[in-house]
């Protein structure tokens, strides 16, 4: 039987939501959109992902990650 995947309601850690295996939902394809603005306003509601969307940059471009870069 699959194990159902979590759901990381409230966590902000992009590390932590993969290390445990939760649901995600990739938002890379976002990057070269992000890359080609000056500025960046992410109006959402609360809850929505945001934190974790950051967190998710971070880690991407954290060079003292790139070790684990293929990992995550």
């Amino acid at each position: 039987m699959k194990k159902i995947k979590n759901i990381p309601y409230g966590v902000g850690d992009f590390e932590s939501v993969q290390l445990e295996n939760d649901y995600y939902v990739d938002k890379t394809m976002f990057i070269p959109q992000v890359e080609k603005t000056r500025f960046n306003f992410l109006i959402r509601p609360r809850r929505f992902g945001k934190t974790l969307f950051l967190s998710m940059l971070e880690t991407y471009y954290d060079i003292n990650k790139k070790e684990r870069f293929e990992e995550f």
